[in-house]
């Protein structure tokens, strides 16, 4: 009766969506995920390095930027900017926590892939002592802008530029003593930026007025956040975001009020969201078997997988 008035019932959607993708290896711990128009999926390893790259319709991931290349270390966060043909990642040395890399730079690095050849072009070194580069995002200009985990500041590299710019900080984004601050980020379609903090899970709204910034406003979500990851647009005044709590949520923004509306949950430490088509592929991290001392000594389930959602309309 459901499908006869043409109303989608969980059933037929779970049978709309792909299969899951299997990565290949033991160490991937894949940490973010982007995607280009043509479905093309790419997918940073925090654990092992380099980038899988996966062409629609073909369910076999390829090892496009191996480890090391390009001074690249452990990867963060991904994203494709198809307008200057880059593929953009967080380089981070966590040597420090037993993660080696042969080949990576030490520090935190933006750096930046062509997205035809996968030949590197842009280093951009994070300045500062306590530095994580995590997540970015592409400003109206071609900027590009990257959240620092480790401290209450978000990067901006110019387009063309290969220094990074300390664009804001706020006192209200610092993140508490052993715990991490700045992660997602994302333009919302009102121009303003939209960020998150892993702890508490709090998510914020920065004015942008002629590409500089202005207010910070923490917004109030329906419910809380656990883990806020990842963040990407997904129509008006909406987001998709990932909780490493397990969920990937639809988020609405009315006014200082955040409607968060769950999609998935019972993954593993999802860390990273891409939109293909009308499917989100969401990267289950496992992270806690590499960070979380109870858990260093158990295997991860393997083979790591990314997890297709289909999304509803926007």
């Amino acid at each position: 009766m459901v499908a006869a008035l043409g109303v989608l019932s969980p059933v037929s959607l779970a049978l709309a969506a792909p299969a899951p993708i299997a990565l290949p290896g033991d160490r991937v711990f894949p940490e973010n995920i982007t995607s280009t128009h043509d479905g093309t999926l790419y997918v940073g390893s925090l654990a092992s390095g380099g980038v899988y790259r996966i062409r629609p319709n073909n369910a076999h991931p390829q090892l496009w930027i191996k480890p090391g290349t390009f001074g690249s270390n452990s990867v963060f966060g991904v994203l494709a900017d198809e307008r200057s043909n880059t593929l953009w990642l967080c380089s981070n040395d966590m040597s420090p926590l037993g993660v080696i890399i042969a080949g990576g730079d030490q520090g935190s690095v933006l750096k930046g892939f062509d997205l035809t050849t996968g030949n590197g072009k842009v280093s951009a070194v994070m300045p500062g002592e306590h530095t994580l580069c995590n997540d970015i995002a592409i400003g109206p200009d071609g900027s590009a802008f990257v959240t620092n985990t480790q401290a209450p500041q978000i990067f901006r590299l110019p387009a063309g530029a290969d220094q990074l710019e300390l664009w804001m900080t706020d006192a209200s984004l610092q993140p508490a003593p052993g715990k991490a601050g700045l992660d997602g980020i994302a333009f919302g379609s009102d121009g303003n930026l939209y960020v998150d903090t892993y702890t508490p899970g709090d998510l914020y709204r920065i004015d942008v007025k002629d590409g500089k910034p202005g207010k910070v406003k923490k917004l109030q979500p329906s419910r809380l956040l656990v883990l806020a990851d990842a963040i990407r647009l997904f129509g008006k005044d909406s987001f998709l975001i990932v909780e490493g709590g397990g969920r990937l949520d639809r988020i609405l923004v009315h006014g200082d009020n955040v409607t968060v509306k769950t999609l998935r949950d019972g993954m593993a430490t999802p860390t990273g969201v891409a939109i293909t088509g009308s499917t989100a592929w969401v990267s289950e991290g496992q992270l806690s078997h590499l960070f979380d001392p109870s858990k260093k000594q158990q295997k991860p389930n393997l083979p790591f997988r990314l997890y297709p959602v289909v999304l509803p309309a926007r």
